[in-house]
This record gives C-alpha cells, structure tokens and sequence, in this order.
C-alpha cells in the first residue's frame, strides 16, 4: 500500500529530542484507521510478559503489526502514534528498544508522528505500556 505522506521538521520549533519520531506529517489519503491502544496479551486476551518490558514492548509491536496486516496496511503507513508508559523509568529501554525496531521499520528515518505520556496505569495489572495508531489508508482495502 503506498500513500502520499510527507514528513517535516517545522522551522519554528527545534528538531525533536532523539526519540525517533518527527514533528509533522502531511498525509494524502481517502481513509484513515485508528488503531485502538495495543497491549501485550496473546490471543487468549491474556497479559504476555508480565514486568518483563522488552517481551510487552515485542508484542504490543506484533499486535500492531497484526492489525495492520489484516486490513492491507503496514508499519509505513502509521502517521501517528500516542505511546503510554505506566514507568518513566522504562523511558530509556524504551527508546533503545524503539531505535533498533524503527531502524528496521523506517530506514530513511521518516518516522510516524508520536506522542509520549507516563500514566499511573493501564487496564490490566502489570502491563507496562500500550501504543494506539492512526493509519493512512489508500482506500484499497475495507
């Protein structure tokens, strides 16, 4: 699926921190899907990794991932995601976890939108965090 995004750095506010996300995007679409906030539990609805963030980080990527693919979408056509956190203290192995999958996900570095927040906690007990999406579709797919 190819859709028409541009992805900017405004002039009037400094580049953002390393973080691996951008500013602005200029999306060209017929469509957009929201993608609900993603959590780590297997298909049984069950917690995966409990207190383990790296494993919660892997699946909550591969729930998304899943989504994406059900509906002819990938991770190239995210132009936002909202992150939530239940630690500040998971914000490093947060962002080194993200650095190596987004490498991979965005090589020319034209990362999605993101909006980063630490909460008190999420609807399940010991889940760590929970990432949502919006999604420019090119109308191909329902």
């Amino acid at each position: 699926m190819t859709v028409k995004r541009q992805i900017l750095t405004p002039k009037s506010v400094p580049p953002p921190p390393p973080g691996r996300y951008s500013h602005v995007a200029i999306v060209e679409a017929p469509r957009l899907m929201f993608v609900s906030g993603q959590i780590s539990v297997d298909a049984n609805g069950k917690v995966v990794g409990e207190g383990d963030f790296k494993r919660q980080f892997t699946q909550v990527y591969q729930n998304l991932g899943a989504i994406l693919g059900e509906y002819g979408a990938g991770f190239g056509d995210v132009v936002k995601f909202t992150t939530y956190l239940v630690n500040a203290t998971d914000l490093l192995r947060f962002h080194e976890l993200r650095a190596r999958l987004y490498n991979r996900l965005y090589p020319k570095g034209d990362y999605p939108t993101n909006t980063l927040l630490v909460v008190d906690r999420l609807v399940l007990e010991g889940l760590l965090l929970e990432i949502e999406a919006v999604v420019a579709l090119d109308g191909a797919r329902r």
